[in-house]
């Protein structure tokens, strides 16, 4: 495990979780949010890069000023499972790839945020952002940090080399995810186990805080079983109600909720 230190800053809603790896910090936001988003800020040398950004209009307004009272430089957000929130620091540069620009505008990104923005209502940000440069499978610098961009089918995980980190959509060891049925429970396995076989030290994820590989197994093991449940349940509440009783502790029931909508259309 990289060597690091970790402090607590509690805010008025959210909270940050700060690693500190000596060249470079880990600024985990942890909004609080309804859908319990994470949005990550890499620091090096006063300069940051934002990955994925808060889409409650309190959140950003919070993080904003967090941003300001530690005099970060912020030189551009990484967007990619998360375009919604578009109306946060207008004038700084949008990275994403094609893949995610499109799943955000038009795909099934777009047709979560409108879901959400109806849900939620006026204090959800359903402004989509607009990228202003675009990303390619490969290695990428941002103001002195480096960046592996790994494409997806719906938009890109990110490496952080140099704090051996790989940021991707969802893991959360107790905690559902949206699983769109079998074939994607199977990608995203195959997915995990790439994890375990790159060793790396810590999972981002924009809806958990960062994870490890014991975590990783954890979760691999859940989809696994999820799989069989389904199999062996009818329709979506049976299979609800076993995957309740096997994970009581698991939070995500809305996840879960688009799971079973997956698995039984």
């Amino acid at each position: 495990m990289k060597n690091y230190t970790l402090s607590k800053h509690t805010l008025t809603k959210g909270e940050i979780n700060l690693y500190d790896f000596g060249t470079i910090r880990l600024h985990a936001y942890q909004t609080k949010d309804p859908m319990e988003d994470e949005v990550f800020i890499l620091e090096k040398d006063g300069n940051a890069v934002m990955i994925e950004a808060p889409c409650f209009y309190d959140n950003e307004r919070e993080l904003t000023s967090y941003i300001q009272e530690k005099n970060l430089h912020l030189s551009g957000l990484l967007v990619a499972y998360h375009m919604a929130g578009g109306s946060m620091f207008p004038g700084t540069k949008v990275f994403a790839t094609e893949n995610a620009d499109q799943y955000g505008h038009t795909g099934g990104g777009k047709q979560l945020i409108d879901s959400f923005s109806d849900a939620f209502g006026q204090n959800f940000d359903n402004t989509i952002f607009t990228v202003t440069d675009f990303l390619t499978a490969g290695e990428t610098t941002i103001d002195g940090m480096k960046f592996n961009i790994l494409p997806t089918g719906e938009a890109y995980d990110i490496e952080i080399p140099e704090i051996n980190a790989v940021y991707t959509h969802m893991l959360g060891h107790d905690c559902h995810s949206i699983i769109a049925g079998n074939g994607h429970a199977d990608a995203v396995i195959a997915q995990l186990n790439g994890y375990i076989q790159k060793g790396y030290d810590l999972i981002l994820t924009s809806h958990y805080t960062p994870e490890d590989l014991k975590d990783v197994q954890t979760k691999i093991e859940y989809l696994k079983n999820l799989k069989k449940i389904a199999a062996e349940c009818t329709d979506a509440e049976s299979f609800k109600e076993e995957i309740r009783k096997q994970y009581p502790a698991y939070s995500g029931e809305n996840y879960l909720n688009m799971t079973a909508g997956f698995f039984f259309a």
